[in-house]
């Protein structure tokens, strides 16, 4: 466990404290093992020590590529009117991807930029949450 070195009257001391059990110790003086009880208690501390998770400070944006997925997510709960797009069809920036009723009124998304539609995910009629994947465009 621990290792000391004392010089008692010119005479060097190596010992080794090899394990304790309240105040009992084996230790080893200079290859001699000796059991030895201390006359006081030793102090633990009371002190509860308070161990954190590191917290994340900054989250690393990834960039996307120009052959990154885009995901298209549905900015408010609604239900999907027609889609006006086919899987593999070009589309430009601003082009009319789909419709969709929310909140009794009709609603379109467009296309962020310009790509290819590489999976649609909804269909005619489904009822989608916020955040839904509609579809993907790479």
């Amino acid at each position: 466990m621990k290792s000391y070195k004392f010089k008692i009257r010119g005479n060097e001391y190596e010992v080794d404290i090899k394990s304790t059990e309240g105040n009992l110790f084996d230790i080893e003086v200079n290859g001699t093992s000796y059991q030895v009880e201390l006359d006081r208690e030793v102090s633990q501390s009371k002190t509860p020590t308070m161990v954190r998770q590191a917290v994340p400070t900054h989250k690393t944006i990834k960039k996307k590529g120009d052959g990154a997925i885009i995901k298209v997510k549905c900015p408010l709960p609604g239900n999907i009117m027609s889609i006006l797009v086919k899987e593999k069809a070009q589309v430009k920036k601003g082009d009319t991807l789909l419709m969709y009723e929310a909140m009794k009124m009709e609603n379109t998304v467009l296309a962020e930029k310009d790509g290819v539609i590489t999976s649609i995910k909804v269909q005619v009629g489904e009822a989608v949450l916020q955040d839904h994947v509609l579809l993907e465009m790479k």
